[in-house]
């Protein structure tokens, strides 16, 4: 028997998902965490009220697991993705592999609606792992269930992200910061809690059903203005060293055998590509979103980084 407005999300502990139980439990649906391990993802239980967030054992890679915590469900969000690949975590078996048995599983189960979150970039014949597999799930997605909603947001970022806390840390210790690329990559950084809010919505109105979003802040920004604002943020200076493609992918090569890679091949490869909204499908603010800016945003977790930490406040937010 179903449960009312009980939803299943798929990798409800990363960045944008736990902005998105939160969400979802304060709008009143029983929400399903569907993690690889339940354990960690135990931290989300106080946002909404007793057994209203179940966090349940599921790997997206076993069709059967995916279709077992989808029973009973209206609706479903996939945000599983994964920056590198390791072991069996493949960029083929978890984006593509996983958001097929998560499509599947949600026709057969007759599910009202379903959100899957990809990526700005995400193209079948991209010469990335990444942006190729992100664009081969779409289009798993689109064959098994073609109502649902497809999100592309750009670099996102928030208090548990990976980027501006990373080169914030780095910082820290590290006489320069890196430029891949002579770091003219251009970027339109999407707050979590906005993105979260695209999904929420994307669930229930009608107007979503089949469409594409392509998800990004205000404003476009090149990778040396997001250094340049990451150290003033955190009140430090720092070189800022132009890293010739040659050279970051021969990096790349070597720093991915470690555990916890700073920087990839594939990663690299990423970054010869603009990360911005094409103009072609909708974004924030056809659903009604106002996004955050990221001046405005980022002061408020990256405080920690300055040399007298939380105790020196935050900054002024700029203002250009």
């Amino acid at each position: 028997m179903a449960v009312d407005k009980c939803v299943t999300v798929f990798g409800g502990s990363g960045l944008i998902g736990r902005y998105v139980v939160a969400r979802l439990a304060s709008e009143g649906w029983t929400v399903r965490v569907a993690v690889r391990r339940p354990v960690r993802a135990r931290f989300l239980k106080p946002l909404g009220d007793v057994g209203q967030v179940v966090p349940l054992p599921c790997n997206v890679r076993n069709a059967e697991q995916v279709r077992s915590v989808l029973r009973g469900s209206q609706a479903a969000v996939n945000l599983v993705g994964i920056l590198r690949a390791a072991g069996k975590q493949t960029f083929d078996a978890i984006h593509v592999d996983g958001a097929r048995n998560v499509a599947s599983a949600a026709q057969a189960e007759q599910l009202s609606s379903l959100v899957h979150v990809s990526a700005i970039g995400a193209d079948a014949d991209a010469s990335s792992d990444y942006a190729r597999t992100k664009g081969t799930a779409e289009q798993r997605v689109r064959e098994l269930f073609p109502a649902a909603t497809i999100l592309r947001p750009s670099l996102v970022f928030g208090p548990e992200d990976n980027f501006f806390n990373r080169f914030a840390s780095m910082a820290r210790f590290s006489p320069f910061l890196p430029l891949i690329g002579g770091g003219k990559t251009r970027f339109q950084p999407v707050y979590a809690g906005d993105v979260a809010d695209a999904v929420v919505r994307s669930l229930t109105r009608r107007d979503c059903s089949g469409r594409t979003f392509e998800l990004g802040g205000p404003k476009a920004y090149s990778f040396e203005e997001l250094m340049r604002l990451t150290l003033e943020t955190i009140g430090r200076r720092r070189f800022l060293v132009p890293l010739p493609w040659g050279l970051a992918l021969f990096l790349g090569a070597i720093f991915e055998k470690l555990p916890g890679a700073p920087l990839t091949r594939d990663q690299v490869k990423q970054l010869r590509q603009d990360n911005l909204p094409s103009g072609d499908f909708p974004g924030l603010e056809d659903l009604g979103i106002q996004p955050q800016t990221v001046e405005v945003t980022i002061p408020t977790y990256l405080d920690r980084y300055r040399r007298s930490g939380r105790a020196a406040g935050h900054l002024s937010p700029r203002t250009s």
